[in-house]
Parts: structure tokens; C-alpha cells; sequence
């Protein structure tokens, strides 16, 4: 099928170029990540971040915590971690435990660090169009549409899913192309009247093969965000054996979005060094 969107081939472009950027420049990036107790999902993403950084120069510090650390301890290194010159991202691996307050302890990286744009500050200045740190989920479905030169002034995108990570500041980032954005979720009623409407369709629901073929119009583009585990394989939110069928470019899961993220966040670790050493 030639309209498949391959993000695993668009992210190692990307990761070329950072990689080439990184030593025309002899920039020194570095990344710390902070993962606390033992959750197994958490362990792998943190292992291709780590992978990943290694592949284009970044300098990678993974540092464990248990699950019976206080709050107040994450906290302490979090401020330990502003304050060294030479860390220039810093990431807490979510979800946390259980009992943790996580907008009080992502808010307490430094938003010049903050290479997972979660922090209010960054948030903040993704709406009113200010330089930030984007969510990198986000940034890495709006670099495959910009990759596959998918046009967005004044077409008709919908989002389905509101989430904080992916839907809102989807929302924001496609305003910023003059897209008509519309946007979904739980309690919407008749979804498929503006899912029918899109010219591009973008699911985050967290919901196995919610978008089925009649609920998408001949020649959409499909950015399928849903990761989900189906009978011990993963499978999205589209359905994407039926709705490929119609659909002008669709991303398949998994390497579509997946790969896209961890490349964003590489891209963000070098911007957030540029930015501290200008």
C-alpha cells in the first residue's frame, strides 16, 4: 500500500538530522530522566529514549527512584537537576506511582528544561503562540504531516480525544496552521457527523478501532494515535484494515506516531540547549 505515513523511516530522517546539527555545531546536549518505582511500559520507553539519544549525541542520566521515595525527595532532585548547567532537558517517566501528586512534581522542572512541554508555564505559551517546549506526542503528528506535505490552511481537522498530552495541544498547533479544528471526545454526541466532515482526522481516544470506515470520507488523511493491546498485539483507535481503504494517508500502529515521539523529544533536547546557551 503506497499510503501508508511510515513514521519509523520519517523518524531516522529525523534523527539524521539532529544527529548531523549536533556535530556541525558541537553542541554537548544532555537529558536527564527520572523514573520512579518499577513499572515494566515505563522501563521500555525509557530504554529507546536512552537508545535514542545515544544514536545522535545526546548525553543520557537515567536516574531511579523507588516507589517509597517521598514527594518531597522527587522534588529536591528535580531542583538539583535545574540547577546543573549541564543537564539541559529533564523528564519525569509518567505515569508515577500511585499517591503522587504528578502536576505538582512536572511543575516543578524548570520550563527551560522541560522537554515534555508539560509544565503550565510552557502550556501557556503553546496558546498565546509563544516560543515553548511542545508535548513532544503532538509535535510528531504535526512533523509527519509537515514530512508528507499534508495541507492544513483552511481544511477541515478533527481531533478525536482531548487529553492534555495530545489532544489540547493538537488543537493549538493546528490553529497555528489555520486549520479549522474541531474536537470530539466522551460525551460528544453523533461523532461521526464531524469525523465524516474531516479532511484530516486525528484519534488519541485511547479506544481500540473506535473509528470504523463509514465514519470517514474518500481521500482523508488518518493520524492514528491509540496504542492499544488487543489478544497480545497492539492495535489502534482506527481501524485501519477497512478505513485504509479510503483513506488519501493513514499511519499504522505500531510505526506511525510511536517513533515520532521519541524523535520529538530529541529535537526538543536541542532546542532547550540552544536556548540555555544562547
Amino acid at each position: 500500500m503506497n499510503n501508508i505515513i511510515d513514521g519509523v523511516t520519517a523518524s531516522l530522517e529525523l534523527k539524521k538530522n539532529i544527529k548531523k546539527e549536533i556535530e556541525k555545531d558541537g553542541l554537548t546536549p544532555s537529558l536527564a530522566v527520572i523514573m520512579v518505582g518499577d513499572n515494566k511500559a515505563s522501563k521500555i520507553y525509557v530504554r529507546n529514549k536512552k537508545k535514542a539519544c545515544e544514536m545522535v549525541g545526546i548525553n543520557f542520566t537515567e536516574i531511579n527512584l523507588p516507589e517509597t521515595i517521598s514527594e518531597e525527595l522527587i522534588i529536591n532532585e528535580i531542583r538539583r537537576l535545574n540547577e546543573d548547567d549541564l543537564v539541559n532537558g529533564i523528564l519525569v517517566q509518567l505515569p508515577l506511582p500511585s499517591g503522587f501528586d504528578e502536576g505538582k512534581i512536572i511543575n516543578e522542572i524548570s520550563p527551560l528544561k522541560d522537554v515534555d512541554g508539560l509544565t503550565y508555564q510552557n502550556v501557556g505559551n503553546l496558546v498565546l503562540e509563544n516560543e515553548c517546549l511542545v508535548s513532544c506526542t503532538p509535535m510528531g503528528v504535526m512533523e509527519l504531516l509537515k514530512m508528507y506535505n499534508v495541507p492544513l490552511k483552511g481544511k477541515d481537522v478533527c481531533i478525536v480525544g482531548r487529553s492534555n498530552l495530545v489532544g489540547k495541544p493538537l488543537i493549538q498547533l493546528l490553529l497555528q496552521q489555520d486549520a479549522t479544528v474541531s474536537i470530539c471526545h466522551s460525551k460528544s454526541v453523533n461523532i461521526k457527523d464531524y469525523t465524516k466532515r474531516a479532511d484530516v482526522l486525528i484519534v488519541a481516544a485511547g479506544h481500540p478501532n473506535l473509528i470504523t470506515k463509514d465514519m470517514v470520507k474518500d481521500g482523508v488523511v488518518v493520524i492514528d494515535v491509540g496504542i492499544n493491546k488487543e489478544n497480545d498485539s497492539l492495535c489502534g483507535d482506527v481501524d485501519f484494515k477497512e478505513v485504509s481503504k479510503k483513506a488519501s494517508l493513514i499511519t499504522p500502529v505500531p510505526g506511525g506516531v510511536g517513533p515520532m515521539t521519541v524523535a520529538s523529544l530529541l529535537k526538543n533536547v536541542v532546542k532547550a540547549y540552544r536556548v540555555q546557551n544562547r
